[in-house]
């Protein structure tokens, strides 16, 4: 029976992000000595559905040297990836051999050494990191977690890896697939009853889905990057196709659902039925991502885009993680440049748990560089696998470590240290209005046009066009839709000026004083179109003395997508929406009336950052997005890749609306 006790509270973790003494305890407890030595593995155990589907999964059982796995019942930790099992277990077998494993982290860390003099032009380090520090194992099998007394099962999602059926793509089925496997390991003679669910990304939010059911086996969960409205966060944020990242992660499921299983076309077992699927859906999801591309108009669209943008469909139903149904203690990591920032935050507040049985970080890193630096560096959170097994220990296990007492919200600063908080967005903050004008700057003479950020409404009525380019391909969103492989090149992700030559550019004068940004903003832009649709993308940046130009959040939106859910948006007290919840269904659409004055609202993903004396806050905007966003085809063809234009008016001002520590003066 798992204990709910909580630790004393001169044992209680401290409010820093490094855990303090607890967490040292963690980390021994991860890294030293196992009651197991030997770790056993049952490969492709079937697991039968309701349906009559068969699911694979490989079985990973604490064992002694020899190989033999203890007769006693353990906690189990499912796994269930579309990557396929079999990459699992050769990451495992590669990045945790007794031998290979230091060999790899020596080289990692001397990679990374080695990339610091050159890190301006390459930053290798971004990539190893994520080796070195143990984020790597939260995606694969942690024989360490299963030495230390843990089953981990690790099973191919319907319809890819090794498994039957058609791939389901997160919707109805597959979700009933994960309860049904999370009851029967539960019941498996190995197995004390109670389940915990762990894994990177699409296993992130697997668990999620299951969590909010509520199967009684299911006692903890470790979400680590995980998506909680994938229409909103990946598919079409804003109305604008994520091209930079879907089609190569579908390539990737498609391409890998077709590796058979080898070992069963040796033995004389292969399974038929497996082979009869993958002929049948051998390009999932691919006729959605065609259409989107290329169908000419609204009226062309057709049944599998439409589902896609209509309220009540399958897909838009299934794909929205409703967190408020979880009452499963919860542990999430993010990043702000992850691909799921606009659901990680969102998710944690909407969990109805207090504080110690949810837990939040978010770092400032991209999708594939999870849990990077945080080993070696002062006053940073713990490693993932370490804080992944004392959450185990604590709700699977009844062990009182602490780890109830951490955060509960820990928070990389762009770019500058963590923080400790007890919520986000963080209390303290104050909205403020700074309002777009045309009088120049000085600080970025290379954008279409250097204007101001000013706390007065300008008496200016000017005119300022910016038309479709390509400059952003070398950004922090393109790095951030790449899922961080453009994050190697630092003078894209680090610094705006090459993109900002597509940008108009509006800059405040220098900050006198340190002030935090926590929180949502959004910019309120007074528009112009020449044609019946455009697409709009602004960025917020913080200005270093230097020049430098550091994206620090961002959003996006299709003019007629503009309207927003009133009742699941936010508001600032002036009234100001301040986090607009796009309908982005056909049936809302509304086309833009050409040469008339349309506003809109681009809401920008949640931010913590540190502005520092000296240094400027600015807000740019583009009228492209790409790779991270391109126009639905439709979309792209009314908007004519005609220019866009913001209309300065006094009475109709254009503005950002900010969350600061305290306001700019």
């Amino acid at each position: 029976m798992v204990s709910f006790v909580l630790v004393p509270s001169s044992d209680a973790a401290p409010a820093t992000p490094s855990g303090g003494v607890p967490a040292a305890r963690w980390a021994a407890s991860h890294d030293g000595p196992q009651p197991y030595s030997g770790v056993s593995v049952t490969w492709d155990v079937p697991i039968r559905m309701s349906d009559g589907t068969v699911l694979r999964a490989n079985v990973y059982r604490p064992a002694d040297r020899g190989g033999r796995a203890t007769a006693k019942r353990n906690p189990v930790i499912v796994n269930m990836t579309p990557y396929t099992k079999l990459i699992t277990a050769l990451g495992t077998a590669v990045t945790q051999h007794p031998v290979l494993e230091p060999l790899l982290t020596q080289i990692a860390t001397t990679v990374g050494q080695v990339s610091k003099p050159i890190s301006g032009a390459l930053d290798i380090a971004q990539l190893t990191d994520t080796l070195r520090d143990g984020g790597a194992r939260t995606f694969l099998a942690d024989l360490d977690l299963v030495r230390s007394g843990y089953t981990q099962v690790v099973v191919d999602v319907r319809g890819t890896g090794f498994s039957q059926g058609k791939w389901d793509v997160f919707q109805s089925r597959e979700q009933t697939d994960t309860v049904e496997v999370i009851d029967w390991a539960a019941r498996q003679r190995w197995s004390i009853g109670t389940i915990g669910m762990s894994g990177v990304s699409y296993s992130a939010i697997n668990q999620l889905q299951a969590a909010n059911k509520n199967p009684p086996a299911l006692k903890a969960i470790f979400p680590v990057e995980p998506g909680g409205d994938l229409i909103r966060d990946i598919v079409a944020p804003g109305g604008a196709l994520g091209v930079g990242f879907l089609p190569l992660w579908l390539t990737l499921v498609n391409t890998t659902k077709m590796v058979p299983n080898v070992a069963s076309m040796l033995n004389g077992t292969f399974d038929w039925k497996w082979l009869a699927d993958r002929i049948s859906d051998p390009l999932t999801f691919y006729p959605q991502l065609f259409a989107a591309l290329l169908t000419p108009d609204i009226p062309s669209v057709p049944p599998e885009l439409d589902e896609l943008l209509t309220t009540n469909s399958e897909p838009r139903k299934a794909w929205v993680d409703h967190a408020e149904r979880i009452t499963t203690p919860t542990f999430i990591y993010g990043g702000w440049f992850d691909l799921f920032t606009n659901s990680e935050v969102r998710m944690y507040n909407s969990i109805p748990l207090p504080p110690g049985r949810k837990q939040l970080i978010m770092g400032d890193g991209y999708h594939l560089t999870v849990g990077g630096g945080q080993q070696g560096r002062a006053n940073t959170p713990p490693r993932l696998d370490v804080l992944q097994k004392a959450w185990f220990d604590k709700w699977l296990k009844g062990i009182d470590n602490g780890i109830d007492s951490y955060g509960p919200v820990n928070l990389k600063q762009v770019g500058d240290p963590w923080i400790t908080a007890q919520q986000f967005p963080r209390a303290g903050m104050s909205r403020q209005r700074l309002y777009l004008d045309d009088r120049r700057s000085g600080t970025a003479p290379y954008a279409v046009r250097d204007g101001s950020l000013t706390t007065g409404v300008p008496d200016s009525r000017g005119r300022l066009t910016v038309s479709p380019g390509l400059a952003t391909v070398c950004s922090r969103d393109a790095a951030q839709q790449l899922a961080g492989a453009l994050a190697l090149f630092p003078f894209c992700a680090k610094d705006a000026r090459i993109s900002e030559r597509n940008a108009l550019s509006f800059t405040t004068a220098p900050m006198a004083t340190t002030r935090s940004v926590s929180g949502y903003t959004n910019l309120h832009l007074n528009t112009v179109m020449d044609a019946t649709d455009g697409y709009w993308t602004a960025t917020l940046n913080d200005v270093a003395p230097d020049g430098t130009s550091k994206v620090i959040s961002s959003g996006q939106v299709m003019a007629s997508l503009r309207g927003y859910d009133r009742q699941r948006s936010q508001f600032a007290p002036n009234g100001d929406v301040i986090d607009p919840f796009y309908t982005l269904t056909l049936a809302s659409r509304q086309r833009v009336a050409p040469g008339r004055p349309v506003t809109l609202d681009i809401g920008l993903l949640p931010t913590e950052a540190l502005v520092r004396p000296g240094h400027r806050l600015r807000v740019d905007v583009f009228a492209m997005n790409f790779p991270r966003g391109l126009p639905l085809r439709p979309l792209l063809n009314e908007s004519q890749l005609r220019p866009q234009h913001i209309q300065l008016d006094p009475n109709r001002p254009s503005f950002v609306n900010l969350p600061l520590s305290r306001p700019v003066g």
